[in-house]
């Protein structure tokens, strides 16, 4: 696999999905989080609409789906975190909060704050005083609905531009229009969230290095305290699914854009945190308690929302085909509340792969592993769970230490993080039929 192309797959959260199974019996979530550290956990709430389908989604979502079925499942929404909120128990307490998608803004205004009510009078997260980060887009970022979200705490608003350009944006199904999305970056600032994230894909039909530097630039424009670069990928049963292109070539392509970005990223004063995050230098971390993935757990609501323990991962069914997504979505409204008390699909992580997760969640972020965090927790050395690391750095895409990637190996952690994938993970992501 390291002699392949350098995207063979965006690794944000291992196991992966597709690596989930049905659990039998299921179990009650009072006992999956019974022995878990539960005061510093992350809630993450999903609403799976849009208003469209991008051509490069593979998301859990649903586009313009009819009023009563919003409603519906902020009803069935409220409803779970109900139970949820029981399961964990009173001392559970939360460091951040999310709400994504989907397109969370595809919601009305009121809806938005019904949403908030969830998250802060339902599941006792306390909003205004928590990280809260919002997804939306050009089309949905509207001040009625930014004004709500900020009144009630959200500190990031992400919004997914992905080109500046109309062509571009054409190219990659996404109907959009370069006044709409200046319109809603204007309103994002002037709605005030501390945060403003800028999303932009690289590798899309057309593009070039001036038109790739031309959206960088534009996106620079409006001084974003972080932005986020995504090669495009061309999934199965995605809008873009039957691309036609030669692998080589178009590698060669991201990979030439993507060392374009850094540099100008660089200059302009942001310092890179990862393969796709980059951040302004003179923007402190965001504040609140602290929270690390590696350790702390995550609760995940809506139907497509993943929570994980240390040693249980758990969700809903995963689906990619509109048709299958909206039974999915169908099957989580008919849901008795009774059926949020356990998870439902999920893959259990042995030590072992409780390791391989730590070790794949620190290296491919600019800081790299704590040796010494690594080592409490687990009594040894990385280096030694992990040997095959050293035909890493054999590559020079790793330093000596075993550490931290280089800048070689940055670039390829869409390699690094697949081949590090153990077999058992997959086997079961293998043997998954995509639906």
């Amino acid at each position: 696999m390291l002699d392949g192309s350098p995207y063979q797959g965006y690794l944000y959260a291992y196991p992966h999905k597709t690596a989930y199974r049905p659990l039998r019996p299921r179990p009650p979530l009072s006992e999956v989080w019974a022995a878990e550290p539960r005061d510093a956990l992350m809630l993450y709430v999903h609403l799976p609409f849009c208003e469209m389908r991008c051509g490069f989604c593979n998301l859990f979502t649903r586009a313009r789906p009819p009023a009563e079925q919003v409603t519906a499942y902020l009803a069935q929404l409220r409803r779970q975190a109900g139970r949820v909120r029981a399961a964990l128990g009173a001392d559970a307490g939360f460091a951040r909060v999310a709400f994504g998608g989907g397109t969370p803004t595809y919601l009305t205004a009121g809806e938005l704050d019904e949403l908030c009510d969830i998250a802060a009078a339902t599941m006792g997260a306390p909003l205004g005083r928590l990280p809260l980060a919002v997804e939306t887009s050009p089309a949905t970022a509207t001040p009625d609905r930014l004004s709500v979200l900020v009144a009630r705490g959200a500190t990031r608003i992400s919004i997914g531009v992905q080109s500046f350009l109309d062509t571009e944006a054409r190219a990659a199904v996404r109907p959009q229009r370069r006044v709409e999305v200046e319109r809603a970056l204007a309103a994002i600032r002037d709605a005030g969230a501390p945060t403003l994230n800028i999303d932009l894909i690289y590798g899309i039909d057309g593009q070039t290095a001036t038109t790739w530097r031309a959206s960088l630039d534009a996106a620079l424009a409006w001084r974003p305290e972080e932005l986020y670069l995504y090669p495009l990928y061309v999934r199965p049963l995605t809008g873009l699914g039957r691309r036609a292109a030669d692998q080589a070539d178009w590698d060669a392509q991201r990979l030439a854009r993507y060392r374009e970005a850094v540099e100008v990223l660089t200059d302009a004063g942001y310092r890179q945190e990862s393969m796709r995050q980059f951040r302004r230098a003179d923007v402190p971390a965001p504040d609140g308690p602290d929270y690390s993935c590696q350790d702390d757990g995550s609760v995940g609501l809506g139907c497509g929302a993943r929570s994980y323990t240390a040693g249980l991962h758990y969700s809903f069914d995963y689906a990619v085909a509109v048709s299958r997504v909206r039974a999915v979505i169908d099957d989580y409204l008919a849901r008795p509340a009774a059926d949020f008390d356990v998870a439902e699909v999920g893959y259990r992580l042995d030590d072992a792969e409780q390791r391989r997760r730590w070790l794949i969640k620190s290296l491919l972020r600019a800081d790299g592993v704590d040796a010494a965090a690594y080592r409490t927790r687990f009594g040894a050395a990385h280096q030694d769970d992990f040997p095959e690391l050293a035909r890493l750095c054999e590559r020079g895409w790793l330093d000596e230490e075993g550490d931290r990637l280089t800048a070689e190996g940055m670039a390829r952690s869409d390699l690094i993080g697949p081949w590090l994938v153990s077999g058992a993970v997959r086997s079961a992501m293998d043997g998954y039929a995509l639906r």
